[in-house]
């Protein structure tokens, strides 16, 4: 086994991370201006233009799949294994097929359809290239040739090479066309990307009309068998060659009626989200995973993008009804995330934080917990110790009243800056508490919790070097660069939270907030109380929960 990575285990452009297309960019410039300069109709080659759309139609068509995939994945049922697909190889196919358009000269002014070459290139790859890449594949699965250098670098040529064999022989045969380029490069897509969806979708029904089929495609059972027994299964699409040379997984059959009979998994845990932006849909996890795999910004591009979430808006509020997008699994405990396709939740006044639901419904017999006792617990772990004073501003909330209550127990001064939040705090507390919550005009304290509603010209008033804590979902704005600023309060997740391959909002990776993960707690300590409306649990027994599962503070 090489101990160094060996060539194209990772691609060339990876640094350039969202910019990687541009490699691109020069073949793209020189096919639209020969097109469009010609001055002869005659000279115009649609052939050369055209791979431009063909290869944003691969990106479409794999992005497809890739949420299709998340979420029945999410979802759980006829689910096989996990395996991710990537476009890379998009990118390296775009130059090639640009470098053998302006090589080859009989590539040049094909016409759009050919029966003859469609047949010619059915024929080649049933027979050539099916054979060729199974003695390939099983070689490159002996011992020797399965290292980080050998296996990247030949897995990544062998495939191109294998599949230009059909389309170099209808170039040079006369017989090639667009339709028959564009159908058979589909046609490879659909089924690689159907054979790593990790989902059975091809249904039985099929195979009995015309049971020679099995030996013709295959489904996404039976190539997973490849992924998780090694050495069986070799053939790329058509699995006839596995029952030839005697290399067929003999639970290929039960495996995929198995996952044609797997129902949707019953979560222990599932945590409630809505989307906060009409761009936020981009970075859910079945949207696109370079988005999803980084905390929420905004990126200039999306304006480019205003077609699509129009439409995603419009979606969203004809369908309305949630949807899984994550699954995760933390010891024994299986958590799913539902997002609710809306931009907004009820409020306070509208529903009581949720005690309005549970008085609806009294025969529930789920737990519903709004994770406000974490949130509060979080917050008061990150204020700087040795605290004595503490601004508190923003829209009143279950959480804010806590905060407040529990530091003017432990004797901290709570300032408010309006008259209105320190009659409605004063209201709420102990008379013993109240005599800590003062009505403040100052802005000396240099640590502020703060919540909605805070504006930018209070930042403005808060003295250099001053530390913004806030309590509630939404981060604030930020106006200054000399103060520090806090994330909403979340918590680091375990290692052995497993499934977790893409951010929580504004969240970094591996990041939860504390909402999300008191609910996790809830089950994990199985408790049997509700936490909603006006009810809390035990701050500091909630704080210990959190320590004796090895989720640590943000």
């Amino acid at each position: 086994m090489a101990s160094k990575p060996g060539i194209l285990t990772e691609w060339p452009w990876t640094c350039l991370g969202n910019f990687k297309y541009l490699v691109l960019a020069p073949f793209v410039c020189h096919s639209t201006y020969t097109y469009f300069m010609s001055k002869d109709d005659r000279q115009r080659d649609i052939g050369y233009i055209i791979i431009l759309p063909l290869l944003l139609s691969r990106i479409i068509h794999n992005q497809i799949w890739i949420s299709l995939s998340r979420y029945r994945t999410a979802k759980g049922n006829n689910r096989i294994v996990d395996k991710s697909i990537e476009d890379d190889q998009i990118i390296f196919n775009g130059l090639l097929y640009y470098i053998g358009y302006l090589m080859l000269e009989q590539a040049h002014h094909m016409p759009v359809w050919r029966t003859d070459g469609i047949i010619i290139i059915g024929l080649l790859h049933s027979g050539p290239v099916e054979f060729l890449y199974y003695w390939l594949h099983r070689a490159l699965h002996h011992h020797f040739l399965y290292s980080p250098v050998i296996h990247p670098f030949a897995e990544h040529l062998s495939y191109f090479t294998l599949f230009s064999i059909p389309l170099f022989t209808t170039v040079f045969t006369g017989t090639a066309s667009i339709a028959s380029f564009g159908a058979y490069v589909t046609y490879i897509d659909f089924m690689n990307n159907m054979g790593h969806c990790n989902f059975e979708l091809i249904p039985k029904w099929i195979f009995s009309i015309f049971p020679p089929l099995k030996y013709f495609m295959y489904t996404p059972s039976y190539h997973s068998l490849h992924h998780t027994q090694f050495r069986t299964n070799y053939s790329l699409f058509m699995p006839m060659y596995d029952y030839i040379y005697d290399t067929l997984d003999k639970s290929s059959d039960t495996l995929y009626e198995k996952a044609l009979k797997r129902e949707a998994e019953v979560p222990d845990v599932v945590h409630l989200t809505h989307l906060t932006t009409p761009e936020s849909i981009y970075h859910l996890r079945l949207g696109f995973a370079s988005l999803a795999s980084n905390p929420h910004t905004s990126r200039w591009y999306f304006w480019l993008m205003w077609p699509v979430t129009l439409w995603s808006i419009m979606i969203t509020w004809i369908y309305g009804r949630t949807f899984v997008v994550e699954r995760n699994m933390f010891k024994n405990i299986k958590l799913q995330t539902w997002a609710i396709p809306k931009y907004r939740v009820q409020e306070e006044k509208l529903n009581s934080n949720g005690e309005l639901y549970l008085k609806r419904h009294p025969q529930l017999k789920l737990k519903v917990v709004d994770g406000s006792s974490l949130a509060v617990a979080v917050v008061l772990n990150s204020i700087p110790k040795g605290t004595s004073h503490v601004v508190l501003r923003g829209r009143l909330s279950k959480v804010a009243y806590s905060i407040a209550l529990a530091l003017c127990q432990r004797g901290i001064q709570v300032a408010t800056l309006h008259e209105e939040e320190y009659k409605r705090l004063n209201a709420k507390l102990t008379r013993e508490a109240a005599t800590n919550l003062v009505l403040s005009k100052s802005y000396v304290s240099k640590t502020w919790l703060v919540g909605d509603g805070l504006s930018e010209d209070e930042q403005l008033k808060a003295p250099k070097g001053t530390l913004f804590i806030p309590y509630s979902q939404f981060p604030p704005r930020k106006a200054r660069k000399d103060c520090f600023y806090f994330n909403t309060p979340a918590m680091i997740t375990p290692k052995h939270l497993e499934n977790v391959d893409s951010c929580e909002n504004w969240l970094p990776r591996r990041v939860m907030s504390a909402w999300r993960i008191a609910g996790i707690l809830h089950a994990l300590e199985g408790w049997t109380e509700n936490e909603c409306g006006d009810m809390m649990f035990d701050i500091d027994k909630v704080w210990k929960a959190s320590i004796d599962h090895a989720v640590l503070t943000k």
